[in-house]
């Protein structure tokens, strides 16, 4: 552009602007403007502009959480949650209206007994349905049932077997809204400490946890939240859907110490129970030989058997939380749920994250080799011949039989149903000589019930 054309540019911008009508809006006028012009294009570029006008009314269905400043909006949402929690209890039956349900069904069973349970047919179930009031409609369903009806000539129930459903589901429903209280965050989960409080309060109603003193309940709490945890938060969130704590046993097995005549047998195989959580702790005590409240991996060697291999020792050692290289209470009780558990999914996950070295996510021949080579170094130690690698990693693939002919990953080893066998092969001196030597243990078996037989 020439020198001489400048002035002309300037002075047709000058009347331009001279022109122009004032703006005399304000700041957040021309903002708001700006704003809306803006959604309307970008609306309109995305090809929103052409949507369904029905759209707008489209409820809202997201509210978030108020935050730790918002006080009042905290607690506004804690007594609408403790409203509606009490709300759902009112509806459940309570231990007159169960009493009064049975009564109704027992007048109206329908002969002949089967065996020694009584019949109701679905003419006299619907007839039950509108005297046993609204509480109870739920209940009387034709699917329900249908699912209760099975190879009766006369096309009948159990009046037991429904009972116990109706039990069953108050039970749910009510362990439901009591856990429900424990749920600060109020999203249906729980967290390590929500579950403590909880378990915490429940051990008084236990008969069973009578004899534990009050100076052990944190270690026992502590030892019980453990396989929730362990079990049922394998990504390790730091929390527990409620529905899933419903789902699995664990909450029926704590629930069974309620039961004051509950047989040795039963609290010893019941991880929650007094024994059980004395035993646990008893052997953490024991291992825990300098007193420091820790355990060392020397220390750690000495568990159960004293068999575990020093190289599966020092990954536990690597992949587990320790303190100053020692570990405590609670990351032993991991470590014992996996070693108890070997068929259990959560547990083979536990040992085979250790025994993949490189994260690799499978298992290859380099892996397999690493461990039993500590294998044959004890054996060497206790005088025994060792075996060789190749029949092992042979009889280890013929196990499994996995997808890939080079590689076993922790799915292979759950979908064989020999997974804690080959955890046992590989990181256990007494576990490898029980399956060298399981021929030879199931002939003993045979020859010893054989004897019982004869003896009697």
């Amino acid at each position: 552009m020439t020198k001489e054309q400048l002035p002309q540019w300037a002075d047709i911008l000058k009347r331009r602007l001279e022109n122009t009508p004032k703006d005399d809006r304000s700041d957040e006028e021309k903002k708001a403007e700006e704003t809306h012009l803006f959604s309307r294009y970008y609306t309109q570029w995305k090809g929103g502009g052409d949507k369904d006008q029905s759209y707008k009314n489209i409820p809202r269905f997201y509210y978030r959480l108020p935050a730790e400043d918002e006080v009042l909006l905290q607690k506004l949402r804690e007594e609408s949650r403790a409203v509606f929690l009490q709300r759902k209890s009112r509806e459940l039956l309570d231990n007159e209206e169960l009493q009064n349900l049975w009564f109704l069904l027992d007048k109206h069973q329908v002969p002949p007994m089967s065996g020694e349970e009584a019949m109701i047919s679905y003419e006299a179930y619907l007839q039950v349905a509108e005297k046993a009031g609204a509480k109870c409609q739920k209940f009387f369903t034709a699917r329900v049932y249908s699912k209760l009806l099975h190879s009766d000539p006369y096309g009948r129930i159990s009046i037991m077997q429904f009972f116990n459903y109706v039990m069953r589901k108050v039970w749910l429903h009510q362990t439901r809204i009591g856990l429900s209280l424990y749920d600060v965050a109020g999203q249906g989960h729980l967290r390590e400490s929500d579950l403590e409080n909880y378990i915490l309060e429940l051990i008084p109603t236990l008969p069973q946890l009578d004899g534990l003193e009050k100076s052990f309940y944190s270690f026992y709490v502590c030892t019980a939240v453990r396989k929730f945890f362990f079990f049922l938060d394998p990504l390790r969130t730091g929390k527990i859907k409620i529905q899933d704590i419903l789902a699995c046993s664990f909450l029926d097995d704590l629930l069974e110490l309620r039961d004051e005549e509950l047989s040795k047998e039963s609290q010893e195989s019941n991880w929650f129970s007094a024994p059980s959580a004395l035993r646990v702790y008893g052997q953490y005590l024991n291992l825990d030989k300098d007193h420091n409240g820790m355990l060392s991996k020397e220390e750690l060697s000495r568990y159960g058997t004293a068999t575990l291999t020093s190289v599966f020792l020092d990954r536990v050692f690597q992949e587990c939380l320790t303190y100053d290289g020692e570990m405590d209470y609670k990351t032993y009780l991991d470590f014992v749920l996996a070693l108890e558990n070997r068929k259990e999914p959560a547990a083979l996950q536990y040992i085979f994250k250790l025994l993949d070295m490189d994260n690799q996510g499978h298992l290859n021949v380099f892996s397999l080799n690493y461990f039993f080579r500590a294998i044959q170094e004890q054996m060497k130690l206790h005088g025994q011949e060792p075996v060789t690698f190749q029949d092992v990693k042979d009889e280890i693939f013929d196990m499994v039989k996995p997808k890939d002919p080079y590689k076993i990953t922790l799915q292979d080893l759950v979908n064989s149903c020999q997974g804690d066998t080959v955890a046992s092969i590989l990181i256990d001196l007494n576990g490898f000589w029980t399956y060298e030597n399981r021929e030879v243990l199931v002939a003993n078996d045979s020859d010893n019930n054989r004897g019982d037989l004869d003896d009697s």
